[in-house]
């Protein structure tokens, strides 16, 4: 008999004898339900009123207020950190600012929360979060499919590409060669990469080899936007940002040259960053209601927008990455997010641009345009919760 048979049978037994004396067994005390903000609002506590110590919050902030990146304000560096450009940028940036989510209620926020500032990464991880939706849809099958399947536009068209499959996309190691929006997939050149040049590499087999490589993230956004046959963005707002209550002032970035056919009419492509302009442009509130949405395992207030098996998979470390799920920098080594919990993970954007998320603590975390790693404001945090 297992452990929890017997458990279930000691209790039953008990339960009858209680019933047989006219009482009853007690239940098992009912869990609060999440608080889920709505549009426009977030309800707000005093770190007090959920037994965390404000003193050594406060403390906390004034760590993640006290450094800042070194980025330029006014983007300067973009190109020769990045190289050539393909499209917008803001003219500035807002200084380091964040937002801390605690049982679900703000406990804490500095700087300039409702600045919209390019995010850079974290809009792979919104990626991800659009082919969890996909999946939930059946607009694309198994993820271990080849994309050629259901996309036919010639980008898998080679003997190399054929294999690519969406999990090999999702875990960057699609091996993906070919150029996308006059970018090449290997990263040769100064002029067009800046800092992030590499040297040549002989490509393996795709789900070989792991490489964050935007280009080959920017033909997964592509495939996307196939699958769906509606631009990202579109998707983004009615699938996700509306339903988690997200407000009107974000916008993803088109390159100047990222437009496709699509049914007799011209449609912008998305990227899955900033890196050449562009990109996921929103405020720190909506990279806070986007955290929670995958704290609470994809769901919103009885709404599964992410599928749960699918946030299971995407938060599972692939075989070849640095502890890397489906586009979320994951935890399971303690080296990513160090002297968190094993199962806190993250949306990481240069800048720093960052979302985390412990559920150990039922806490998110945003914190942007900082010079350090957001696990030393993590534990700062966790160590104000009593």
């Amino acid at each position: 008999m297992t452990r929890m048979t017997r458990r279930s049978s000691l209790f039953l037994g008990m339960a009858a004898l209680l019933a047989s004396a006219g009482l009853h067994a007690a239940q098992p005390a009912a869990q609060p339900a999440s608080y889920f903000p709505p549009a426009g609002e977030w309800a707000r506590k005093a770190p007090a009123e959920l037994g965390m110590d404000a003193a050594a919050l406060a403390a906390a902030l004034q760590y993640a207020q006290g450094h800042e990146t070194e980025r330029a304000v006014d983007f300067s560096d973009q190109e020769a950190t990045f190289g050539s450009r393909l499209g917008s940028m803001p003219t500035r940036r807002a200084h380091t600012n964040g937002v801390v989510i605690y049982k679900g209620y703000v406990v804490a926020e500095f700087g300039d929360t409702n600045f919209v500032d390019p995010t850079y990464s974290v809009a792979k991880s919104m990626l991800s979060t659009l082919a969890g939706v996909a999946r939930r849809d059946g607009r694309i099958g198994k993820l271990d499919e080849p994309v050629a399947r259901r996309v036919n536009d010639g980008g898998y068209a080679s003997a190399q590409n054929a294999p690519i499959t969406w999990k090999h996309h999702l875990q960057q190691e699609s091996e993906w060669q070919g150029s996308m929006w006059g970018k090449n997939a290997d990263f040769i050149g100064k002029e067009q990469f800046g800092a992030g040049e590499r040297k040549p590499r002989t490509p393996g087999a795709p789900g070989t080899y792991y490489e964050y490589n935007d280009v080959r993230i920017n033909r997964f956004a592509l495939s996307l936007l196939r699958v769906f046959d509606k631009p990202l963005p579109e998707v983004f707002q009615e699938q996700v940002m509306d339903v988690i209550g997200a407000s009107t002032t974000w916008k993803w970035v088109p390159y100047t040259n990222s437009y496709v056919e699509l049914n007799g009419k011209q449609v912008p492509s998305v990227s899955g960053g900033t890196r050449w302009g562009g990109g996921m442009w929103i405020n720190s509130w909506d990279m806070a209601r986007f955290g929670y949405l995958w704290l609470r395992g994809g769901a919103w207030n009885g709404r599964q927008v992410v599928p749960a098996g699918y946030v299971k998979e995407a938060l599972t470390p692939s075989e070849h990455g640095p502890d890397y799920g489906y586009l979320w920098w994951l935890n399971t080594k303690g080296k990513t997010l160090p002297g968190l919990p094993t199962n806190a993970f993250a949306a990481l954007g240069a800048g720093s641009n960052t979302i985390l998320v412990s559920p150990d603590h039922d806490l998110v975390i945003v914190w942007r345009w900082h010079g350090g790693n957001v696990a030393e404001f993590g534990k700062r945090v966790i160590a104000a919760i009593r």
